[in-house]
């Protein structure tokens, strides 16, 4: 079993292709006019799938963002990719150092979620496994 991707509403489609262009998305395929609305499909540089679906309809802006926390998305130097952010009008907030090569920052996007940027320690895997709690 693994999960294939989050579909997250947003009020406007350019805006936020924008945006997520900036992160560092790219958008892989369209499915257009499905009950939800449009479906974009975004694909992180690496991944070798899509893990973010944007899902637009006009007649269904964003009013809450309140039931997804955050969306996390990790990087490997948090330094140059905030300034990548910042060289396409994104701004994220300063930095926090965490010690032992751990570093993350947040960005919000326009319709209001939240988003962690992850630089991991050296040698550590690409995501989180039950050796982060032990």
């Amino acid at each position: 079993m693994r999960m294939l991707h989050l579909g997250l509403r947003v009020t406007d489609l350019e805006r936020s292709l924008a945006f997520y262009t900036a992160v560092g998305y790219t958008a892989i395929g369209t499915v257009p006019q499905t009950p939800f609305g449009t479906l974009t499909m975004l694909q992180l540089p690496g991944d070798p799938f899509c893990s973010l679906e944007l899902v637009h309809d006009p007649a269904r802006p964003v009013t809450d963002t309140t039931a997804v926390n955050h969306l996390v998305i990790q990087v490997d130097d948090l330094a140059a990719t905030v300034a990548a952010l910042a060289a396409n009008a994104v701004t994220a907030e300063p930095p926090t150092d965490h010690g032992e090569g751990m570093h993350t920052t947040w960005l919000t996007d326009p319709d209001g979620y939240r988003i962690e940027l992850v630089q991991w320690p050296p040698g550590h895997p690409a995501g989180m496994t039950t050796a982060d709690f032990a």
